[in-house]
């Protein structure tokens, strides 16, 4: 692919364009890395050592039980996860369909999408406890209002136009709300990777009180004991582990509407066509 390619605005790029860049931009990072490492730039403990990094994720592999770490991690997501996908989901199809709800709910979950959630941990401490009840309901907080909020626009983009159709053909409310549902499900469910992403972002912290399994924990008892070797694996093993749940649930969306993909496919070479024979034209 030429530079003036490169530089076209949202011009896509190839399946290997996209390999060789990811390459390169790893490559950079890791490189760095080694540099600022091998000249000593940093203390040893700010920043240790790419291969005493790989060699404590080593560690953690053979000796930390790393794999049931990140499957208590993501088991205490995916149950956060869940109820508030249970929650969200009907309520805000409900209040994108009926706007006296909306205008009744909204006034509490908007400013709480704006509030740091690391100031509720105290709070939630208080009413739960140091369990395992305190951990779920604290990944709980943080998830809904951001999948209620999606949940809401995703309803109200609806077509207008297709629910008076539905209520000219005869369909009742209950049978419209599921339409709506139907309709805006799948946009919904491409936002729950970036769901997930806030799960992982908040289990660490959650982890971090009273816990015996889970990657915050295991990242949490190697700082207390000063080996940021270790600290530095588990940091990225969370960045594994959260990458490859998050590919997974690609996977799932393509599997389950592949439509989707395939109309953004489709759209990229007709768009192209269009803007080629209008530059013929205009000359």
């Amino acid at each position: 692919m030429s530079l003036q390619h490169l530089l076209e605005v949202r011009r896509s790029v190839s399946k290997r364009t996209q390999a060789i860049l990811a390459l390169v931009s790893w490559t950079v990072v890791i490189l760095a890395w080694y540099l600022v490492t091998h000249w000593k730039l940093l203390p040893p403990f700010a920043l240790p050592k790419p291969g005493d990094v790989v060699t404590a994720f080593v560690r953690l592999w053979v000796e930390y039980d790393l794999l049931a770490n990140v499957f208590q991690s993501w088991w205490r997501i995916a149950q956060a996860f869940f109820l508030a996908a249970v929650i969200a989901i009907p309520l805000g199809l409900l209040m994108g369909g009926f706007r006296w709800l909306h205008d009744l709910v909204n006034p509490i979950a908007e400013p709480m999408r704006s509030m740091p959630i690391t100031a509720f941990l105290p709070a939630f401490l208080g009413l739960f406890g140091l369990d395992e009840t305190m951990k779920i309901a604290f990944l709980w907080f943080g998830m809904f209002f951001y999948l209620l909020a999606v949940v809401v626009e995703e309803a109200n983009r609806v077509d207008q136009a297709l629910l008076e159709t539905a209520f000219t053909l005869g369909a009742n409310r209950r049978q419209v709300l599921w339409l709506m549902f139907r309709a805006s499900f799948p946009s919904i469910f491409g936002s729950f990777r970036i769901l997930y992403d806030i799960g992982w972002t908040y289990v660490i912290l959650a982890e971090i009180v009273n816990a015996r399994k889970g990657v915050g924990y295991m990242v949490e008892a190697a700082y207390k004991v000063l080996d940021f070797d270790r600290v530095y694996a588990g940091i990225i093993a969370i960045g594994i582990a959260a990458f490859l749940f998050r590919y997974i649930l690609t996977l799932a969306e393509r599997w389950l509407f592949p439509w989707r993909r395939v109309s953004v496919q489709v759209s990229h070479p007709a768009v192209a066509a269009m803007a080629a024979k209008a530059h013929s034209h205009a000359k």
